[in-house]
């Protein structure tokens, strides 16, 4: 007898500008959907300008649907740890602010499980030279970035930030991880 397949998983990543995070998740073989958005600030509904003062708590994120027969939460996670910096607070390079910090923002205890595991790992192997800042926390006021955001490298691949920043993440992740790319 044949057990039911897993449902999919909604797991939520801040690592700095969400253009580089989707550009990178999009091509990730079990990754059914990716959205750019705000998570984990005090307010409802924020807009793009409204985080990008600070005022709001948010962090710009990304929202991943992924099927967990094809890709694990550690998975996930291995990869965001290798496109990001997560021992600087509230900085991705010079993009700097609370809405650039680094997060993990579970939906379920499992993932919150090996979020820690990972980043414990991580801490006893001296992977960085610094502290990791990562927090992770039950993902809260989550709100859909605005539509010009969503695909953002995808449709402006020649513009100056997705050329100096975001092409070299997703350059990093075809290296790193071809195992995980899609077909």
């Amino acid at each position: 007898m044949t057990g039911s397949p897993q449902s999919p998983q909604t797991i939520t990543l801040g690592g700095g500008c969400f253009w580089c995070t989707e550009a990178v998740y999009v091509q990730v073989r079990g990754v059914l959907d990716v959205e750019s958005g705000f998570s984990n600030g005090q307010s409802q509904n924020p807009s793009y300008e409204d985080v990008c003062t600070g005022a709001t708590g948010h962090n710009e994120v990304v929202k991943l649907v992924y099927d967990p027969a094809q890709i694990s939460t550690r998975e996930v996670l291995e990869i965001f740890f290798v496109i990001h910096d997560p021992t600087t607070l509230n900085r991705q390079g010079n993009d700097t602010g609370t809405q650039y910090r680094s997060g993990i923002y579970f939906s379920t205890p499992e993932q919150q499980a090996v979020a820690k595991e990972v980043i414990a790992e991580m801490a006893a192997s001296g992977t960085y030279s610094q502290a990791i800042v990562t927090e992770v926390l039950p993902v809260s006021n989550y709100w859909p970035a605005e539509d010009y955001h969503q695909d953002f490298f995808a449709r402006n691949p020649d513009q100056g930030y997705c050329m100096a920043v975001a092409a070299p993440k997703v350059a990093k992740f075809r290296k790193t991880f071809v195992r995980l790319q899609k077909d």
